[in-house]
This record gives structure tokens, sequence and C-alpha cells, in this order.
């Protein structure tokens, strides 16, 4: 693969700071360290319509971190949790900044084991960000400290283009001034990642965690990888 590609296509969220995890993973795992203990089904119904509340009127903007933005989370999640009356009131209200600091946490320490393989990476090839992000993806890399290593950020609240429209991919093989098939996709959802790439031509490496179904956590795929670092023996750049 080292010889066939020449730049590199990075997801973020799910994927550099998370270790592969879907955020919905991190988040659950963060409402029972803070003593929120709430039935899955119950939590994903109020992640869903904070998803939704987010991209159907402005919360995020674009200096927010990603503190910044867990803390508007949280606090729709729970607010929404309250009024199903799932939750308590009392409890809605304390619990949010404590779950976001533990996600703020779990974020930022993915992204520090990920550091090392993209300053790596980005000494030999180009890489650029292609997120499904709210508007402050530049805010929030910037913050942990890994903006330097990308060229380029296509931001799907930026560009208008969501993933799984694989648009949004071609977008991002335009910033690097390359041909698809030159291009290595980094990301950790098969629908929304692996998939639309391949669509276009693109090389591809799934870092492949716990995912938001149980049929995507049945996958498997000739390109999945258990971690960032193993981007560094097929790419070449091993140490």
């Amino acid at each position: 693969m080292a010889t066939e590609i020449k730049g590199i296509i990075f997801d973020y969220g799910g994927t550099i700071d998370s270790h592969g995890d879907h955020w919905s993973e991190v988040i659950y795992d963060g409402y029972n360290a803070c003593g929120l203990n709430v039935d899955k089904e119950e939590f994903r119904t109020s992640y869903v319509y904070a998803e939704r509340e987010l991209a159907r009127t402005r919360h995020i903007y674009p200096e927010h971190t990603f503190l910044d933005l867990m803390e508007i989370k949280m606090r729709l999640e729970l607010d929404d949790l309250a009024a199903r009356g799932v939750i308590s009131r009392e409890d809605a209200d304390s619990k949010a900044s404590p779950i976001a600091a533990y996600c703020y946490e779990r974020a930022r320490a993915s992204v520090d084991d990920a550091q090392p393989v993209l300053e790596r990476l980005s000494k030999r090839y180009p890489l650029v960000l292609v997120s499904n992000f709210y508007g402050n993806v530049e805010s929030v890399i910037r913050d942990m400290g890994i903006r330097e290593y990308f060229r380029g950020i296509i931001e799907s609240a930026v560009v208008g283009v969501r993933k799984p429209d694989p648009r949004i991919f071609t977008l991002g093989v335009i910033a690097l001034g390359l041909k698809p098939e030159e291009v290595l996709v980094v990301g950790d959802s098969m629908r929304k990642d692996i998939m639309p790439a391949e669509s276009i031509g693109c090389r591809t490496a799934w870092l492949k965690g716990k995912g938001w179904t149980a049929d995507e956590d049945a996958m498997t795929h000739p390109s999945q990888i258990a971690s960032l670092d193993d981007l560094l023996p097929l790419t070449g750049t091993e140490a």
C-alpha cells in the first residue's frame, strides 16, 4: 500500500478521538462513571434526540471546544431524559458537567494516543480531515493540539455535504490534489466512511471498534485495523 498512496484522509469523531468506538458508547460509559444509571435504550433515544436537535437548531459555534460541545450535548440529552421521566430534574442539572468532563478526558486520551501516529504520517504524506461535525472541528483539534498535522479540513456543517454522501470524500481528494486511487481513507464507520470512500475509488483502513448497531459489529472487511498504530506498517512509516 505504501507505494500506491500519496495522501491520507482521516475521519475525526470516532476515529481519532475514541479509539474507533461509536461516541454513544463513550457517553454511556460516562453516565455510568458519574453514577447516572439509565437503561441503554432510554439513553439511545435521548442520544438520537440530541443529535437531531443539534442538526435542527444552532447550538454549536465555531469557537466551541470539545468540552463546550459535550456540555451542550449532555444538557440536551439529560433534559430529554428528565422530560420523559427517566431521570429526575436534579440529576439532569447536576450530572451534565461531570459527564461532559469524563467524555472530554476520554477524547483527550485517545487523541494523545493518536498524536504520534499523525505526526509520523504527516512527515511523509499530506493529511486532510473529512468529518461530519457541527461547525467547530477546527477549534476542537486546535484545543487537542493536532491541527498542525492537517493540510485541510472538510467539515459537513461548513461544506453542506454529510457522510455517507461520497461527495464529501471527493472534496477531500480534491483538497489533497490527488487521484482517488492515490488516497487512503481512515475511518471508524463502515457505512459512513469505508463504503462511500471505496465507491469513489479510494483505498481504505477501517478502524473497527464498538459500533452503533449489532450488524456493523458483526461485519468484517479486508481493510480493518485494530488501532491507528497499524497504519504505520501499512504506509511504510513504521519506526
